[in-house]
């Protein structure tokens, strides 16, 4: 991996592949890099590709006290090295820093492909709870990483407790409790946006093209999310994704890569990388 020295003197590692018009993948919350190399290698057939490890992952900096405006300024440094212009795109919790990102960044960000953010803006499942990043910090500091892990899925994510007991033996869980820090560093992103009311209208101004996609076997509150985005950003295009549900973004790279190639491309993002 290639590293760049962010505004701030923090380390950021990043991984450049393929050829064309630019684009940058975000991970998820509790993962780094290499949680989305599916869709990176999908993607590098037509796109130059960064991928990176955020903050507090992988090979990259963790300087305290987070900042989430740090991790635009991560961004526009990894912008910087395409040229000065790229799309973005993310899926789950990582699209929260994506339409931040893209708010702040103006015309350095040349398009939007997001996949399924979780915004709750009714009653159609529970908010996140409000003492959320609080808790969270509270576990991880007093060294109960998993703990943390088995409140962000419940409480936060929704998975129903029965599942946690086949979560933990999967080896992946050992990653998510290495990573349960950033439980809070996200949490701070989301605050405003899954607590059962509608989207704030000001935070968000993004001229660029936006393409919000939905697993059509995904949960219905992923769909009131995605066409609340629309309803309050005038250049949102809701899509389907054909037999998927929210675990596409990492479980199928192709589909998405093919769904997300043809949205930005359709949409003008011919910036060489």
């Amino acid at each position: 991996m290639r590293t760049l020295t962010s505004a701030d003197g923090t380390t950021i590692a990043y991984e450049l592949t393929g050829s064309g018009p630019a684009i940058i993948v975000v991970s998820n919350v509790a993962e780094d890099h290499s949680s989305v190399a599916g869709l990176t290698t999908a993607l590098a057939k037509d796109f130059t590709v960064i991928s990176f490890d955020r903050r507090g992952r992988g090979a990259s900096g963790d300087p305290q006290p987070y900042d989430p405006a740090r991790e635009i300024d991560d961004i526009a440094a990894l912008i910087d090295i395409l040229g000065g212009s790229a799309a973005l795109t993310s899926g789950s919790g990582g699209c929260g820093l994506v339409l931040d990102a893209a708010g702040a960044l103006g015309d350095k960000v040349s398009g939007l492909y997001l996949y399924e953010p979780p915004f709750i803006v009714d009653g159609s499942r529970p908010p996140v709870p409000a003492d959320s990043v609080e808790h969270l910090e509270a576990l991880v500091a007093a060294g109960r990483r998993s703990e943390a892990s088995e409140y962000f899925m419940t409480e936060v994510v929704g998975v129903p407790g029965e599942y946690i007991p086949m979560m933990k033996a999967d080896p992946s869980w050992a990653q998510m409790a290495a990573y349960a820090h950033t439980y809070a560093y996200d949490g701070r992103i989301w605050r405003g946006l899954q607590d059962g009311t509608p989207l704030p209208t000001d935070r968000w101004t993004i001229d660029a093209p936006i393409a919000v996609a939905v697993g059509a076997n995904s949960e219905a509150f992923m769909r009131t999310g995605a066409e609340a985005l629309a309803a309050i950003l005038s250049n949102v295009t809701v899509l389907t994704l054909a037999d998927q549900d929210h675990s596409a973004f990492w479980a199928a790279p192709e589909p998405v890569a093919e769904q997300l190639r043809t949205f930005l491309l359709d949409n003008g993002t011919t910036v060489s990388g």
